[in-house]
């Protein structure tokens, strides 16, 4: 039996993979990658990498293994989802897994926002397989934010359409380090946690800390959904994707991702990390 980790080299996997070596040997852990040079450093600590891609279904038959705890984290590209994710569900069925952690959404079957589609059919589709699950619904990322800081200090402000609506952010080590206490511990088969930071902040909030953690004065502006759009696309967005960020926003009005249910700090054994530190950290290394 292994601890497997899709996405192994990704942003998030990657932290996933540093907080199981702190936990079990890494004879334990294996990594899917789609590339064995860019995974070296792993295989150089020990853990055993299982080269497979996500878009190619048939090298993912000897991805996993009966018995082994696997963490599917989920595709980054929004439309192709459903399809990496299917195979990834096939392969992992068919090898007879223990455990099928999947990084979704905050809200789960609940979210009613584009964004959220994709993760409600992966949801689905896992129950449907019947292999033991546990539902990690992420929510929004503090660096969705701080890894965006270049056009709020150029304009001096923080441009959403979310009026006085609430983020509960976390960190992606934050989610990371939840996503390694359920591969590693008991109690979690079929279970769903509802993942966020402690405190929810408005993008309000989120100027102000900005502008401290800069010493600049940083407004906010909340602009009407279509004008946010078209902010978006006359930066380069790609008009879909721009339309997604945008629903977003207007989820978040809503108060979609403003919960606080406690699950994250409680996996993780200690508080979320403060956005002020997040940003604060930003800010040094620009």
């Amino acid at each position: 039996m292994s601890i497997v980790v899709t996405g192994a080299t990704g942003a998030l996997g990657r932290l996933v993979v540093e907080h199981l070596l702190a936990t079990v040997p890494a004879s334990e852990v294996a990594a899917v990658v789609r590339d064995r040079e860019k995974a070296a450093a792993l295989a150089a600590r020990g853990v055993e990498l299982r080269i497979a891609d996500y878009d190619r279904p048939e090298t993912l038959a000897d991805a996993f293994h009966a018995g082994d705890r696997v963490l599917l984290i989920s595709g980054n590209q929004v439309g192709s989802r459903v399809a990496q994710h299917t195979a990834v569900i096939d392969a992992a069925k068919a090898a007879g897994v223990a455990q099928l952690a999947y990084t979704g959404i905050l809200g789960g079957p609940d979210a009613d926002f584009l964004l959220a589609d994709e993760h409600k059919a992966t949801e689905q589709l896992i129950l449907d397989s019947g292999l033991p699950y546990t539902f990690l619904r992420n929510g929004w990322y503090t660096e969705n934010q701080t890894e965006n800081l270049a056009p709020v200090l150029e304009h001096g402000a923080v441009v959403a359409s979310a009026g006085d609506g609430r983020i509960a952010y976390a960190t992606r080590d934050d989610y990371a380090a939840a996503a390694a206490a359920v591969l590693t511990g008991e109690g979690h088969l079929n279970r769903a946690y509802e993942l966020s930071g402690d405190t929810a902040l408005s993008y309000a909030d989120y100027a102000a800390l900005v502008a401290k953690a800069t010493g600049k004065e940083i407004a906010h502006n909340d602009v009407p959904a279509a004008v946010h759009q078209e902010i978006l696309t006359g930066a380069g967005l790609p008009e879909g994707f721009a339309a997604i960020l945008v629903d977003v926003d207007q989820a978040v009005r809503r108060g979609r991702l403003a919960g606080t249910s406690g699950d994250l700090a409680r996996l993780i054994g200690r508080p979320t990390t403060p956005v002020a530190d997040t940003v604060a950290a930003a800010v040094a290394a620009r």
